[in-house]
């Protein structure tokens, strides 16, 4: 398979651009790419919890809005294209309240004006614990 990528960056850089967002607030962090998917990890602490104890289906959802983002920027030229989140659609699977969520989101559709990517998390047991889409919009960058 051909790799949909248009920008090549190192995975530490690729971190550094979470510097004071909520992708460094949670400690999201891109591990892995291939082809077509990127992955991101994101160790569950007191911070992610709801009140039951439990992951909150936020911290979740913006996990895999994180790692889609992120892989759709890679696709499109850095330099005057940006992609911002247009819908997320995600189902929680199984409740979780230690360890480390995997991310992987593969494009589903990689297009001129609009991309979609499918997000499957699981615990370190690789149980799923959600599936989720994004579909992102791809907007000139501002000069």
């Amino acid at each position: 398979m051909r790799s949909i990528w248009k920008q090549h960056f190192a995975l530490n850089k690729l971190n550094n651009h979470r510097v004071g967002g909520l992708a460094e607030m949670l400690e999201i962090k891109i591990v892995s790419r291939g082809n077509n998917w990127l992955r991101a990890e994101m160790p569950v602490k007191s911070k992610h919890l709801q009140p039951f104890g439990i992951v909150h289906g936020g911290a979740t959802a913006s996990l895999a809005e994180t790692v889609a983002s992120i892989a759709g920027w890679l696709c499109v030229d850095g330099k005057t294209q940006r992609t911002v989140g247009l819908e997320l659609n995600i189902n929680h699977l199984k409740a979780i309240n230690s360890g480390t969520l995997t991310a992987k989101a593969t494009a589903i559709h990689v297009g001129r004006l609009t991309q979609v990517w499918q997000i499957d998390i699981h615990n370190q047991d690789f149980k799923q614990v959600s599936t989720s889409r994004l579909t992102v919009t791809v907007i000139p960058a501002k000069r």
